[in-house]
């Protein structure tokens, strides 16, 4: 992502949004300033501010994020996310690869959770799922609901099993390592020997940012497909993955409003199933 910050100067005391962005940020016109604007992308004085025609004063601060986001709208939609399950309380949702879960700087538009709130009304964001890993997660429909899934992650009452493809012969085991000076602990266990690979049931303890890429990264083997990790570069005769090898295939947990202990599953993606079968080719 660019970020580009700038100070409102005192000639520009008056003028829209559209017109002072353009003279700070190289290459932009007004008509794509007004985009970035209306997907989310430029906050005054710390806050998302969305109104294309809104007036400046001098000494304001405004913050402009371009990235993805303003080239995705030339782009076909990808995938659609699947409703796994709704009630009044939760929604448990199976995100495909590609689709941001909440918010970012450069856009509110089009992410999971604005999708949710579009088709369901309130929701509130329990956890996340990275931008390239596919698989579960749990929205609340409530602010009961969010608190008691919220801490219900907080204490890793939490039921969490992800498919992962890591580069090499990777063994059953237990990574104990800190993540950002924080306890993280990833379960290993192996599923299929692959050609050059290994097709791996992870579990979490903990639920840092990146920790299964970063453990299994860290033991030499990083899970196929991840560009920040290395399983873009290591072993390339492995037939290049569509995308980061990683899934989460299972999510557990107590019902916030029944109490009783639900768990839904989500199969491979094809993309995934189909690339996998390669590996499994003598």
């Amino acid at each position: 992502m660019n970020r580009t910050r700038f100070v409102v100067a005192p000639d520009e005391q008056g003028l829209r949004l559209d017109q002072v962005i353009p003279r700070h940020v190289e290459g932009l016109s007004r008509r794509k300033a007004r985009t970035v604007i209306d997907i989310g992308g430029v906050f005054v004085q710390g806050a998302r501010v969305k109104v294309a025609g809104r007036t400046v004063r001098a000494g304001q601060t405004i913050e402009v994020t371009l990235g993805g986001a303003l080239d995705a709208l030339a782009k076909p939609p990808g995938p659609e996310p699947r409703v796994a399950y709704s009630d009044e309380h939760v929604i448990v949702v199976d995100k495909p690869a590609g689709l941001v879960t909440a918010p970012t700087p450069e856009s509110d538009r089009g992410d999971l959770l604005d999708l949710m709130s579009r088709a369901y009304g309130e929701v509130y964001l329990v956890h996340r799922l990275d931008l390239p890993t596919s698989g579960l997660l749990v929205f609340a429909r409530t602010r009961g609901a969010n608190k008691r899934l919220g801490e219900a992650f907080k204490l890793h009452d939490v039921d969490r099993e992800y498919r992962a493809v890591a580069i090499g012969d990777v063994a059953a085991q237990t990574i104990d390592r800190e993540i950002d000076k924080r306890r993280a602990v990833t379960h290993v266990a192996p599923v299929e020997q692959l050609a050059g690979a290994t097709l791996l049931a992870v579990t979490l303890e903990t639920g840092r940012t990146h920790q299964i890429r970063i453990h299994l990264a860290g033991l030499g083997h990083p899970i196929a497909g991840d560009r920040t990790h290395g399983g873009e570069t290591e072993r390339t005769f492995i037939p290049r993955p569509p995308r980061l090898a990683l899934h989460a295939a299972t999510l557990g947990f107590t019902h916030p409003a029944t109490g009783e202990r639900v768990k839904f599953s989500s199969e491979l993606p094809v993309e995934l199933a189909q690339w996998i079968e390669r590996l499994r080719e003598p």
